[in-house]
């Protein structure tokens, strides 16, 4: 391998990555516990305010009531909604918010339920220099002014592809944040809390997407018998580093069997408190707060972290301190990690819970500005997050990375992560026996609101997810990413039991892709998922924003759908773009965006068994529609779904092979067929090493007529130049492939661009274009960094 020139692996490597409207109604109020519907907000989408919370029987129980902002009394500006990424309202919990950009300008709420604090998510302009704007808003009620909150934008507006910058710039992101307060006292239902902008100039203007309120109860008292951490040294004013003295009282915790008391304060920590065989509890999430970072080292901040596992999932450096794990008997309880993590940095451990914590339990904690609220790097057994929140993270929500088995999160609130919002990930060692249970997880700004990587045995039910926004889908199960496959024994494998799940407005496009993602969708581009029994049952899939199920990326089998309900889509219910056999059994469609139900260009490639009760999406069956992406269409009542676009025929100039689907013979590291067709020539694809000869094929969705092939290799120095031995085959269906071009020798050398053209006979026709390599004079290895086909 020629690592001079590749980039350090990541696990997010996919992110190569209104008119205005007063509105004068009452907030609607929705809860898991209520089952109340919510209110529309967009007279041509009756969907698109259906709120993740509403959904009875699924989904977290949570402890507030929320109040749309788009449903309140305001004399600001609704805007959306608008599911666009880099849009404002496209980030925006139903994808719609009110903008206030005058002084005077207000949210009004109208209290359903008692409540003594709110969480009011928010988005403030960014500065010139990225480093956020701060504003104060006034908060009052029945026209009594409570106090005022803290509104900033130094959490939220990253720029760019993946990895991300917190430099303005282009593909603005991650708008949002959320600020939590007390009132002092309770209001009654039917309290009017009003949000003001009282001035601009501090900034030209605040959008407040949506309030939380609740009843918060008392602190809990100090249990008997127990250590305090302020006994330790511990300063609850914030203002000295109590690193120190947290270490002390766990140690101690565990040296006497007692529990470690956090009592009500703000504790400043500046590295992680590791922790073994202790419980620590504080007063509850709003009263004991753990905060702070490094101000000479930011790869240091606060966070609770178990012991790692010597040759385990983490491979940075481990202080001695974090050695020797799993910790084990560990407990975490009523307390909040409210970090100070601006920026992400996927190598720094700056995350609110990490190591390794088998036997253990996580209890009603709040995590807030960490990079990844509970990244978890095995081996390690038997760990439960429960009856949480996570918010705004930088990168994942929750990830299980490397060995963890029989685990679980389970009645958790997850919102504006900058990554999949609940994640297992097999690397190099399978996850087994875990499950995702009653979560709702709400506007993942990144990738899946649930993703599962890999892994045995794995069960996601009861689960409500909403909104995702790009470069991922609602719930997804793939073998992708490093580590992944079964050189490893760690792609999916086993029993998957997806049920009792809800979608909503899930599912988008794919920077990185000239096709859009479904709300539910599988992924075998390491390999074919072919070794698990994959059961999806009982599931709504509600407003999606493109397809409701997807297959992409190789070959997936095992797949069966069992009373599904799918109600309301953007473009199609299906969508194929790779070979799939799967079972249909009371799977329902109806309000589809589309004509056409069934996108694929497969033909035999795909294999749909139906059993009884199906409707609305399988009429035109064996017949699907393969033709050029229609634009979603959200309008379900009444209006015709979009008809099919009539497509021009391709320019010379047009690239037919960009970011379309690829396959290749084998593949090595991140070095995926994918990047020989992303219209990058700094990346790209490498074959398996060693085993000529090897093969690239790109799917031109339809038979097009190809004059030439342009085959790429990355234009840096450091490559050397080199000859490749390659021939080109086609073929109609994807597997009987004929020789358009004999075998013949290609020179790619950087001082004329690393550059080859291929010339075929003229009239030549194909849809599936094959590049076969038997030989290169500068690595064992087939390798292109793009594969461009043009009409002449």
């Amino acid at each position: 391998m020629e690592t001079t020139t590749r980039p350090i692996p990541r696990r997010w490597l996919a992110a190569v990555l209104g008119a205005a409207l007063a509105c004068t109604g009452a907030a609607t109020a929705v809860a898991r516990t209520a089952g109340i519907a919510h209110a529309a907000t967009a007279a041509h989408s009756p969907l698109a305010a259906r709120s993740p919370l509403a959904v009875a029987g699924r989904g977290a129980i949570v402890p507030f009531t929320e109040l749309e902002a788009e449903a309140a009394r305001t004399n600001g500006t609704v805007i959306g909604p608008d599911r666009t990424y880099t849009s404002l309202p496209s980030e925006a919990s139903g994808r719609s918010a009110v903008k206030l950009d005058a002084a005077g300008q207000y949210v009004e709420f109208t209290l359903t339920q008692p409540a003594n604090a709110v969480t009011v998510r928010y988005s403030l302009p960014d500065n010139a220099a990225g480093t956020g704007i701060t504003a104060p808003m006034e908060l009052s009620a029945d026209g009594t002014r409570l106090k005022d909150l803290s509104f900033t934008s130094k959490y939220g507006w990253f720029y760019g592809s993946y990895p991300f910058t917190n430099s303005p710039g282009d593909k603005p992101h991650h708008f949002y944040d959320e600020t939590r307060a007390l009132f002092g006292k309770t209001l009654p239902a039917g309290a009017k809390v009003r949000i003001t902008l009282p001035s601009t100039a501090a900034t030209p203007s605040a959008t407040v997407d949506v309030a939380d309120f609740e009843q918060v109860a008392a602190p809990v008292t100090q249990p008997a018998d127990s250590l305090a951490v302020t006994d330790y040294g511990a300063d609850p004013s914030g203002a000295a580093d109590s690193t120190s003295a947290f270490q002390k009282a766990v140690d101690a915790g565990k040296a006497q069997g007692k529990t470690v008391w956090i009592p009500q304060g703000t504790f400043r920590l500046t590295d992680h408190v590791v922790v073994d065989q202790v419980t620590l509890r504080g007063a509850g999430p709003w009263y004991s707060v753990l905060t702070g970072r490094s101000s000479t080292d930011r790869t240091r901040a606060a966070g609770i972290y178990g012991k790692y596992v010597s040759g385990g999932g983490y491979s940075g450096q481990i202080r001695p301190q974090e050695a020797g794990g799993p910790s084990r008997n560990v407990t975490l309880k009523d307390f909040a990690i409210l970090g100070e993590i601006t920026e992400r940095i996927d190598e720094d451990q700056v995350n609110g819970l990490g190591g390794a914590m088998s036997d253990s339990t996580v209890d009603n904690l709040w995590i807030q500005h960490t990079k990844v609220g509970a990244w978890m790097d095995g081996p390690m057994d038997n760990f439960h997050i429960k009856n949480s929140r996570i918010l705004d993270q930088t990168a994942d929500g929750v990830n299980f990375h490397w060995g963890v088995t029989n685990s679980s999160v389970e009645n958790t609130f997850l919102r504006n992560t900058g990554d999949d919002g609940l994640a297992m990930w097999a690397d190099t060692k399978t996850n087994a026996g875990d499950t995702f249970k009653n979560n709702t997880v709400v506007a993942p700004i990144l990738a899946n609101n649930i993703a599962i990587y890999g892994g045995k045995d794995i069960s996601v039910t009861d689960n409500v997810v909403a909104d995702t926004l790009t470069n991922g889908g609602g719930i997804h199960v793939g073998n992708r990413f490093s580590g992944v496959g079964p050189g490893n024994g760690t792609d999916v494998s086993g029993t998957f039991t997806l049920a009792r799940n809800t979608t909503i407005r899930a599912g988008n496009t794919d920077i990185g892709w000239p096709f859009p993602i479904g709300a539910i969708w599988f992924d075998a581009r390491a390999s074919a998922i072919d070794k698990a029994t994959i059961k999806v049952t009982d599931t709504d899939i509600l407003d999606s924003s493109y397809s409701a199920i997807m297959f992409v990326s190789g070959t997936t089998k095992g797949v069966e759908f069992n009373n599904v309900n799918i109600d309301g889509t953007g473009t199609f219910a299906m969508q194929f773009n790779d070979p799939a056999s799967a079972s249909f059994t009371n799977v329902t469609a109806k309000h589809l965006g589309f004509t056409e139900p069934v996108y694929s260009c497969l033909g035999s490639q795909l294999s749909l068994t139906q059993g009884a009760g199906n409707s609305g999406w399988n009429s035109k069956l064996p017949a699907t529609y393969c033709g050029e992406w229609p634009k979603p269409n959200y309008d379900h009542n009444g209006t015709d779904p979009t008809p099919p676009p009539t497509s021009p025929p391709p320019s010379p100039t047009e690239n037919l092979a960009k970011g379309r689907p690829v396959t290749a013979s084998g593949s090595v590291d991140q070095y995926v067929p994918e990047k020989a067709v992303d219209g990058d020539a700094t990346s790209y694809w490498e074959s398996t090493n060693n085993a000529f000869p090897q093969w690239l094929t790109v799917d031109l969705g339809a038979t097009r007529s190809v004059g030439r092939v342009v085959l790429k290799l990355p234009p840096a120095t450091a490559w050397g130049a080199r000859t490749q031995t390659l021939s080109v085959l086609g073929s109609t269906d994807g597997s009987s492939f004929g020789e358009l071009l004999a075998s013949k020798s290609y020179r790619f050398d950087p001082a004329t661009g690393n550059t080859a053209t291929v010339t075929l006979p003229a009239g030549t026709g194909t849809r599936y274009l094959r590049i076969r390599v038997t030989a290169n004079t500068g690595w064992p290895a087939a390798q292109f960094s793009e594969v461009e086909a043009y009409t002449s």
